[in-house]
């Protein structure tokens, strides 16, 4: 009879489908207010568009030169968040630091800070009475502020901790096991590096520097106060929208829609990276 007994039911049974829990209606409802509480403003800004005189405005030199200016200014800051910033990420997700809280809080400290402030700390540390910028203009003549390239490094501080909290949330979610398996077999501290490290957080790389040019393009406060505003040297996109709601209601509108686009198709373009597991 052993020969002939039924088979067990779970080889044929059919699969479980996998339970979804929801949330309380409650509370789907409260999301959903929310939702539309978010998209007002964008719906606000789309309502008072001019859409027949959109790519005249957007085409005037003044705008054209803010853009560039915003491009250089971004891009580069950008490279130096990516540069700079993986280092740290590395030595905060790896090392045992024995002030990890503090030393945390302070590469953090920008993400907080009023961009004013920021930038004000800015000009007393690098400015040419600065702390360090008094040595760099009298040993180099290097002068920062009201420059482009004080632009970049505004940009670049208030940005910069997107990045590095990207990287080292992958880093601590990947873990350690492929960095030690490679330093098992006889790589060395480089070669782990580039060819076990960096390969495991190259999506968390890719979202980290996005974001960090999405700060950086959008910068006003930090940027305006270190680098002033200067226009084809240091008028970004965001200073000519605050410069345009004051004589040109219709340019500011349509300067703020070609950011809000730029910024929708970026997102856009990330949240496979977000949300992939």
């Amino acid at each position: 009879m052993g020969v002939f007994s039924k088979p067990h039911m779970g080889v044929f049974s059919k699969p479980s489908r996998r339970v979804v829990n929801k949330p309380p209606k409650a509370v789907v409802f409260i999301a959903c207010v929310t939702f539309m509480l978010m998209c007002l403003p964008l719906l606000g800004l789309m309502q008072r568009t001019t859409w027949s005189s959109l790519f005249d405005l957007l085409n005037e030199d003044s705008v054209s030169e803010s853009l560039r200016v915003s491009l250089m200014v971004s891009a580069s800051a950008t490279v130096i968040c990516v540069v700079l910033g993986l280092p740290v990420a590395l030595v905060l997700a790896h090392c045992q630091l024995r002030f990890y809280r503090a030393i945390r809080a302070l590469v953090m400290l920008p993400m907080a800070l009023p961009p004013v402030v920021a930038g004000t700390a800015l000009l007393f540390a690098l400015g040419r009475k600065g702390i360090v910028g008094e040595r760099l203009y009298q040993w180099f003549g290097l002068q920062l502020p009201f420059t482009m390239s004080g632009a970049v490094v505004a940009a670049a501080f208030v940005s910069m901790p997107f990045f590095i909290a990207t990287v080292e949330s992958a880093l601590r979610q990947a873990g350690c096991e492929v960095e030690d398996s490679a330093a098992t077999l006889g790589a060395g501290p480089w070669s782990v590096l580039f060819y076990a490290t960096i390969p495991s957080i190259r999506s968390a790389i890719v979202c980290g520097a996005c974001l960090s040019w999405a700060r950086a393009v959008g910068e006003f406060g930090a940027t305006l106060t270190f680098a002033g505003n200067f226009p084809g040297k240091t008028r970004t996109l965001p200073m000519e929208v605050y410069i345009a709601l004051e004589h040109n209601h219709e340019r500011a509108v349509a300067i703020s829609f070609l950011m809000m686009l730029v910024s929708i198709i970026m997102l856009a373009a990330l949240q496979d990276r977000w949300m992939a597991k």
